[in-house]
């Protein structure tokens, strides 16, 4: 109980709400879902669609991981002591080169998607459609 009063009650009563909103909703604890798993997909359209998003988690892993990178490089230049405007400038340009590589191969995966599950559109919630990739993106996102 000293830890809730050094703590402070509102930051447990945050992680509570937090857990038990994953215990109510299982799909947003997974991270969200396809739009497409609501619908009435076959089993072969679901497993299609597994299938789609682990090509796609391959495909981009390495697009994924360059951001990162470029990402904390950016943030070093930042946080030097006197922060080179040109480093800076160039360090986000191939930062935006890398995020068109990303949304490009983004748009064919979900084209590719919604073939698969034309009843749906594809409204992918969190975790597909929502950003750049696990811990990538200005906050996190997948």
């Amino acid at each position: 109980m000293k830890f809730l009063k050094r703590a402070g009650l509102p930051i447990f009563l945050v992680a509570v709400l937090g857990l038990s909103l994953g215990a109510v909703n299982p799909a947003w604890a997974r991270g969200g879902g396809w739009g497409c798993m609501n619908a009435n997909v076959t089993p072969e359209q679901s497993a299609q669609l597994f299938d789609l998003k682990q090509q796609f988690m391959n495909d981009t892993a390495g697009l994924r991981k360059q951001m990162m990178v470029k990402r904390t490089e950016l943030a070093a230049l930042w946080q030097s002591a006197t922060p080179d405007q040109n480093q800076i400038q160039a360090k986000q340009q191939e930062v935006n080169a890398l995020r068109d590589q990303l949304q490009a191969k983004r748009i064919a995966f979900r084209s590719q998607a919604q073939t698969i599950c034309p009843q749906a559109g594809m409204g992918m919630g969190r975790g597909a459609g929502r950003g750049m990739g696990m811990a990538m993106g200005p906050r996190g996102g997948w």
